[in-house]
């Protein structure tokens, strides 16, 4: 199967991709969760004239006089009288404003007189009074669907007694590791072996794409037992990511118990650097993703390419953060036949600075950057100064 450009497989896994579904959660438990109804207020808010300010309720044609104070009205109490010529009713933060009163003029611009009266000591005064319905109207629609849930959205679900939100189904996501190298990251090495670090990175990365991961564990150089590893994931699982074997080695075999598992391969080279032996392919339960065993790769290819079809699988039109900035110093490649994903930090200056990287294995170089540039494809060189788009990863 050939290589095909980044452009070119980021347009086939997202056409890929098929809703989750929706379910029903107290509002409480709505967080990062994407929306998949809207929520629409059932009152208005503010749901009365209410003071915005500690001060006094009256009217305005009565500010040049002295102003018998005639109740004090407490936040979630209703005003007992109307001020009437030359009256006022003392009033704190939140309370309604009594039917007659146009203006809360501050404490802070009121003097006591010996008499028990107030004098309003300034020239002029705002209205200070928040207007029944000046935020949102009853049957307004407060928030839409597609909308990743955040704590504020949540105060405004309160505000407007939304109290169950229709959401996304969270995918489920099954996360192998594949090479009888690999042990897990309690056990101590031995001979030619590794710690298996990229399930556990990929694990926090459906975390915090939305999604639910569930780790499968490690699948030995077995075809047989990898097989019926990913035979369990494919059936139990909306995505499938397995990590290792998809290269061109002697025990690389993930492809072909992928085709035998029935997963319909789509592309297994893209034109990406680091990344190029990513394998994508769709069963008729599941998407499945082979990412290459070097964490540097596992880990942009999930950002590149998993993440995005999460996000669209639940609706969730998923932009990540981009600043353009001065690059600090000349980049320079020698091979320009792949896209080139270079990672960066973001100097005290605001300038760009490609950090160390020995390859796809060195994952301590991501670990230390803000993001990575894109080098297109026949693109060897960026000129120092040169403004650049940095992807935060």
């Amino acid at each position: 199967m050939k290589m095909i450009t980044f452009e070119k497989a980021y347009e086939i896994v997202m056409n890929s991709a098929f809703s989750t579904g929706t379910e029903k959660v107290p509002f409480t438990d709505s967080y990062n969760r994407v929306l998949a109804g809207k929520i629409v207020s059932d009152i208005d808010i503010p749901p009365f004239d209410k003071s915005s300010m500690d001060g006094f309720a009256c009217r305005k044609q009565d500010l040049a006089n002295d102003l018998e104070v005639i109740e004090t009205i407490p936040a979630g109490k209703s005003p007992l009288m109307a001020p009437g010529i030359n009256q006022c009713s003392k009033i704190m933060t939140g309370a309604p404003v009594p039917e007659g009163a146009d203006c809360v003029i501050m404490i802070e611009d009121t003097e006591v007189l010996p008499s028990g009266k107030i004098r309003f000591t300034k020239a002029f005064t705002k209205e200070n009074i928040a207007i029944r319905g000046e935020d949102i109207k009853k049957g307004d629609t407060v928030l839409n669907p597609g909308m990743k849930v955040s704590p504020q959205h949540i105060a405004v679900m309160a505000s407007v007694g939304h109290t169950t939100v229709t959401v996304s189904r969270m995918p489920q996501i099954a996360v192998i590791s594949s090479g009888s190298e690999l042990v897990e990251p309690a056990e101590v090495p031995g001979v030619s072996q590794i710690r298996n670090s990229n399930s556990f990175q990929l694990m926090a990365q459906v975390e915090r794409a939305g999604a639910i991961g569930r780790y499968y564990g490690i699948a030995r150089d077995d075809e047989d037992v990898t097989y019926n590893l990913l035979s369990k994931a494919l059936s139990e699982n909306d995505i499938v990511l397995i990590t290792g074997g998809v290269s061109m080695g002697d025990f690389d075999f993930i492809p072909a118990v992928l085709e035998k598992a029935g997963v319909r391969i789509l592309f297994s080279r893209v034109a990406v650097q680091p990344g190029k032996p990513t394998t994508f392919g769709i069963h008729k339960k599941a998407i499945v993703f082979g990412l290459p065993g070097n964490p540097v790769s596992s880990f942009l290819q999930f950002e590149l390419l998993v993440r995005p079809l999460i996000s669209e699988m639940m609706g969730y039109d998923w932009k990540p953060l981009e600043i353009h900035l001065p690059l600090k110093e000349k980049f320079s490649r020698k091979y320009a036949d792949r896209m080139a994903l270079i990672p960066v930090a973001i100097t005290a200056d605001r300038e760009v600075l490609p950090v160390e990287f020995h390859g796809s294995a060195h994952i301590s170089a991501i670990s230390d950057s803000f993001g990575i540039v894109s080098l297109p494809v026949g693109i060897k060189s960026i000129e120092k100064g040169e403004i650049v788009s940095v992807r935060q990863i």
